[in-house]
């Protein structure tokens, strides 16, 4: 593999191991359910696929490509998934901080009823 590929594939796997740590810090440092649900999917799924990315640029040319092709895939397909679960059931259990929703769209209106 050549120099450049390398530093490539590094700078990719270390810059998606700090959105990772970033992620995690996010998660413990953060308030309530909804913030640290923002913490969990967005900056962690990111770094993995820069980790995954890194990965593949450093396997170039090996069968274990399309496996870490379908982990991103599968990250990419349920992240979105389980955080709207999770943000769905805060919800339901009032596990946000007061004042943090202007607009309650699931709140029923007059009309529902």
């Amino acid at each position: 593999m050549s120099t450049v590929a390398q530093v490539i594939a590094s700078v990719f796997i270390l810059l998606g191991a700090l959105l990772a740590f970033t992620a995690a810090v996010g998660i413990v440092r953060f308030p309530d359910t909804l913030s640290r649900m923002h913490a969990a999917t967005k900056p962690q799924v990111v770094g993995l696929i820069m980790v995954l990315i890194g990965a593949v640029i450093s396997l170039r040319g090996n069968v274990d490509i399309w496996m870490l092709v379908l982990v991103g895939i599968f990250t990419l397909v349920t992240a979105p998934v389980i955080a709207h679960t999770v943000g769905r059931v805060a919800y339901r259990e009032q596990r946000g901080r007061d004042g943090l929703l202007i607009v309650n769209e699931m709140e029923p209106n007059e009309s529902d009823q």
